[in-house]
């Protein structure tokens, strides 16, 4: 057994490690409620936007604005991975990289795959085995409508000269904050949906559909990528307060037992003492 010294040493040390980790519980519970305001404000309207224009767009030809609707052989694909800056959040930064390599081998196992990373943690494992042309994960710094725009503009633009054929976002999605669920969502070009035809004949366009689809057609991806970022973002801060939670329970489990520990063998301690005085005493006597 440990002397009381030892005990004593990795009861502080845990005690510690339970101010941080109940320290950091909270701060992403403050940034989670703001984060899961943000997306469930946004989730409507960004699926009734993507939901319009796969309509619309399946009904236009490419010279007409359909150029983000145009399906090529798929030779070369662009997967954008959204993981997280810092660690600490449990199996969330695992889940993205885990489907990002199912999603290489078991779905484009013949086609050349290459990865555009938004998040430190990500780039560092996936960069090892894939080719990354580009990590962007100064992205979390100011995370703004304005600043996810700029690398939308660039994922159309590698889109529509043919640098990619297929262009998918592997992001988790906010359930709740013990819940994350891993997500392959298709970016461009953009899947029509069934009976587009028949239902955008309900609709009178003013102006023509041309000249909204060419209008709202980026804006609608601009938004996707947005509303990805913003999920995995939540998800993110829910995933590391569940771990914090966790990681404090644990602690105050192991400090318990500690506590225990310690105190029987304080206890052995000072029973061996008063033998050993009663021993003395006794020794005098004779």
């Amino acid at each position: 057994m440990a002397n009381l010294k030892e005990i004593r040493n990795r009861i502080t040390s845990i005690k510690s490690t339970m101010q941080i980790t109940s320290a950091m519980k909270m701060v992403s519970a403050a940034k989670l409620k703001k984060a899961q305001d943000a997306i469930t404000a946004m989730r409507p309207y960004s699926s009734k936007l993507t939901e319009l224009l796969q309509s619309l767009s399946a009904t236009l030809d490419s010279d007409a604005g359909g150029v983000y609707s145009t399906e090529r052989e798929v030779n070369k694909v662009l997967l954008v991975t959204v993981t997280s800056n810092r660690g600490l959040c449990g199996g969330f930064n695992s889940s993205i990289i885990k489907e990002t390599v199912k999603t290489i081998n078991k779905k484009y196992s013949d086609a050349t795959v290459e990865l555009l990373t938004i998040g430190k943690k990500g780039n560092d494992i996936l960069s090892k085995d894939y080719t990354v042309i580009e990590n962007r994960n100064d992205i979390f710094d100011d995370l703004t409508f304005d600043n996810v725009a700029q690398v939308a503009e660039q994922l159309m633009n590698l889109f529509v000269d043919g640098s990619y054929d297929k262009i998918e976002i592997i992001y988790n999605r906010f359930k709740n904050a013990a819940t994350q669920i891993p997500q392959v969502e298709q970016f461009l070009p953009i899947q029509p949906v069934e009976g587009a035809s028949k239902a955008n004949s309900d609709y009178i366009f003013e102006p023509s559909k041309e000249e909204i689809i060419l209008e709202l057609i980026p804006k609608s991806l601009k938004t996707q990528l947005y509303k990805a970022i913003r999920d995995s973002f939540a998800a993110e801060h829910g995933a590391r307060m569940t771990a914090m939670h966790k990681a404090t329970d644990n602690a105050t489990e192991l400090r318990d037992e500690l506590l225990l520990t310690y105190n029987k063998a304080r206890q052995a301690a000072i029973t061996n003492e008063i033998l050993e005085i009663v021993g003395g005493a006794e020794a005098l006597n004779n």
